[in-house]
């Protein structure tokens, strides 16, 4: 008798710490250690995480070693924590030169080459009004030449002016080339004279790629430059009789980028050989010595320090109490370049591809109005899993409650946010994915994105729902189904 009664004691307290312990991994993600992480990942120690050098693999190795720490299993190649890829890079050259009429211009300092090309030119230049109007026999073969006009295009006052120029770019240069010009040259208006510090630091690095890019062409032109000068000069350019004389020369680097990838094993013997990838990008724009800014460090602390180390929270989380399906966590290098790590994991994952049931992805989760956040791939096309949305939806309901913004699901968004993180290369994969966000900010970009200005205890709501939503599915009887006739719209 005695045996039974010391029996049943023992499973009493098994079973009260089992209840416990169900508990435990949502308290177990911890404010005090997502602050910890987060400024140690967004310090100047790490000069930015800038994609394609030592700062982004020093990064990369801290999050491997505190991964490691948190009892996270390696899960990249050959028994590592680490995948690695090359980033391809091309840059205008130094050595290209830039006259018009007797003046001859600075690169980066007075003219901005939009992109890579290898280009002699040596034409007339016609200042137009209206792109849309202009005959083709007026300006081929010529060098035309605007001011950055908002016609026809998204109302520049919708979105952050640093954009607003390269919207401009993208609406006019194809259209113009369509026509036969030798050369494009933008001069600013006042919205895009506010974006040049930012543009001529970003342009001076060139365009990347790699292997299998989602992004091809990310080329508007082939070999017609794309010229942009400053405000001042616009006297000039308009000036009768005026030529362009130019030589643009090009040069191309390889460099290493890296994703850091680890898993926690799940319980269940059958369901542990599928995975619930908890996805975020850890690289950040580096160093960029911005005319008119102090800071020359861009510590990205919100994009994506934030998610970096919400991953490692959720990872504790799931070691201290695993899910039937196993964990899959991945940084994914170079997101700011092109949504290369991702793109390269998508396409080479360390695991089945079909064993991945789901992608739940972060993006800047630490700011804005305390109450609100977004979650993407909610509304059609977007809309690639009901079963997902109505999990992540029913947890949010459960526990932060936030007021969910949709307008920037919306396919009609001007910025296309849907399309520009994590998760995309996965749905393009047909694979269930959702993405978490708090939405762009005023220091967005901006070297003002420092971890003293990320709101921690929103960050911490975000991470748990984030973590909850993906112990849900792990934990699931089914996988989530795939909507029948998923396509997105681009």
């Amino acid at each position: 008798m005695r045996y039974f009664a010391a029996l049943f004691a023992v499973s009493l307290i098994c079973a009260i710490s089992v209840a416990q312990t169900k508990k435990a991994p949502i308290e177990a993600i911890k404010q005090a250690d997502l602050k910890r992480d987060l400024f140690r990942l967004a310090d100047d120690y790490f000069r930015g995480r800038e994609a394609g050098t030592l700062d982004e693999l020093k990064a990369s190795t801290w999050l491997a070693e505190e991964a490691r720490k948190a009892g996270l299993e390696p899960a990249g190649d050959d028994g590592t924590y680490f995948q690695f890829f090359s980033l391809n890079r091309e840059r205008i050259s130094d050595r290209s030169t830039i006259k018009i009429g007797e003046r001859s211009f600075n690169l980066w300092k007075d003219v901005v080459v939009y992109e890579p090309a290898f280009a002699t030119v040596a034409a007339p230049i016609v200042f137009i009004e209206n792109p849309d109007t202009v005959a083709e026999e007026t300006v081929k073969g010529k060098v035309v030449a605007l001011q950055f006009t908002p016609q026809g295009i998204t109302d520049p006052r919708k979105t952050i002016a640093w954009r607003y120029s390269g919207f401009v770019v993208s609406a006019w240069a194809r259209k113009l080339a369509a026509k036969g010009v030798k050369a494009i040259l933008f001069v600013s208006d006042e919205l895009a004279e506010q974006a040049w510090p930012r543009y001529a630091q970003y342009s001076n690095r060139g365009s990347y790629q790699i292997e299998g890019s989602l992004f091809p062409n990310r080329r508007l032109l082939k070999d017609i430059p794309i010229i942009w000068v400053r405000k001042e000069a616009l006297g000039l350019v308009r000036t009768p009789g005026q030529r362009l004389d130019a030589q643009i020369y090009s040069e191309s680097f390889t460099y290493p980028s890296v994703n850091v990838v680890a898993k926690v094993k799940g319980t269940d013997p059958a369901l542990a050989k599928e995975y619930v990838l908890f996805s975020g990008h850890q690289d950040h724009d580096g160093v960029r010595n911005i005319e008119g800014v102090k800071d020359s460090i861009m510590n990205g602390a919100d994009d994506n320090a934030t998610v970096s180390v919400a991953l490692l929270a959720i990872g504790r989380a799931f070691h201290q109490q695993p899910g039937k399906r196993s964990a899959l966590f991945v940084w994914h290098g170079s997101e700011e370049r092109g949504l290369f790590g991702s793109t390269w994991y998508a396409e080479h994952p360390t695991v089945p591809r079909e064993s991945l049931v789901a992608v739940l992805n972060g993006d800047m989760i630490g700011m804005n109005a305390p109450d609100s956040a977004a979650l993407l791939g909610v509304i059609p096309p977007h809309l690639n899993s009901s079963d997902l949305v109505k999990i992540a939806l029913q947890e949010n309901a459960k526990g932060p409650k936030f007021k969910l913004d949709t307008a920037w699901d919306k396919a009609s968004h001007h910025e296309g946010w849907y399309f520009r993180s994590d998760h995309f290369p996965y749905a393009k994969k047909n694979i269930p994915a959702v993405f978490f966000s708090t939405l762009p900010h005023p220091l967005y970009h901006t070297p003002g994105d420092e971890a003293a200005t990320i709101n921690i205890e929103k960050l911490t709501r975000m991470t748990r729902w984030m973590y909850a939503t993906g112990f849900a599915v792990a934990n699931a009887a089914n996988r989530p189904r795939l909507e029948p006739g998923f396509k997105l719209e681009r």
